[in-house]
């Protein structure tokens, strides 16, 4: 295994203070430093709407002023990092925006008039998706959130994850998170083998020297080991080989620029996103290397 070293902890920093939101510079000090709870929740609540979600581009690819889905899943993520419990206009708002399927979409056509990500395409159909339903609900449950949106979107999630035949990286991943957070642990590790095995069968994950990309992918698709596994403690890591994962930990480390940060391996559609990612990316490299034993002490 790799090491990560003091000074590759220090460039991080640096990188950091030089490129990061706000947002992010309040994160990395509360998370790595000494900052307190309070300055990363007041940096996230300038990206609240009035309706109750978040926009704004706190998700870096949308850049509308309109709550969506997946930026409320950015939200909570950072709420539950700060130890903070969401409140109920944010599952109010989600209720607002559900689908009669009982999921959320992935992108709400709100974001039409506005410039986005070209991956961030609004259906057709008005329809509920795995990726951000199932993202959000295990932020709420992991939070301790009892609303009726929640057990609505649970019961829209189970049924898709446990009869899925094919999938894709980014709803794979989704629905691990899921399963993680699940109170059912008989029924989430049932579920989770049945996702392992899609996402091994169909090669869903970059393995090998540096996290190598299989023919007639495309990387920005694919996740690593690590990627579906952030802890040690997630139904995920059982997917892979000690050997995978120690493999997929060195990438990680290695893939540190020599500035410090850590990039997207998707495509930079327009400039500021490269290092709004990047500060975020960084952070969640940190996390995951804390996650198993890496730091420095």
């Amino acid at each position: 295994m790799k090491t990560f070293s003091g000074e590759a902890m220090r460039l991080a920093e640096t990188f950091i203070l030089r490129t990061a939101r706000i947002l992010e510079r309040r994160r990395f000090e509360f998370l790595f430093g000494t900052g307190a709870p309070e300055p990363v929740l007041t940096a996230l609540a300038a990206y609240r709407n009035p309706d109750g979600g978040y926009g704004n581009a706190l998700e870096p690819d949308g850049r509308g002023p309109g709550s969506q889905p997946v930026t409320v899943l950015s939200a909570l993520h950072i709420l539950h990092e700060a130890g903070a419990k969401p409140d109920d206009a944010v599952c109010d708002y989600l209720d607002s925006i559900t689908a009669p399927d009982g999921g959320v979409p992935f992108v709400h056509p709100n974001a039409l008039d506005y410039p986005r990500a070209p991956w961030w395409a609004v259906p057709e159909t008005y329809e509920g998706s795995l990726l951000p339903t199932a993202n959000l609900v295990a932020t709420l449950w992991r939070s301790g959130v009892t609303h009726p949106w929640v057990d609505r979107a649970a019961a829209f999630c189970w049924p898709r994850i446990e009869s899925l035949t094919s999938t894709h990286p980014y709803e794979a991943l989704a629905c691990v998170t899921f399963l993680d957070a699940a109170t059912d642990r008989p029924r989430a590790a049932a579920a989770a083998t049945h996702i392992g095995a899609l996402v091994r069968e169909s090669g869903h994950v970059r393995l090998g020297a540096e996290g190598e990309t299989p023919p007639g992918y495309n990387p920005a698709e694919l996740h690593t080991p690590h990627e579906y596994a952030p802890t040690p403690d997630s139904l995920a890591r059982h997917w892979f080989t000690d050997a995978e994962m120690e493999a997929s930990l060195n990438t990680l480390i290695t893939t540190q620029h020599p500035d410090g940060g850590w990039r997207a391996r998707w495509a930079i559609w327009t400039p500021v996103t490269e290092f709004e990612w990047a500060g975020v990316l960084t952070i969640e490299s940190l996390k995951t290397l804390r996650a198993y034993n890496l730091l420095p002490s």
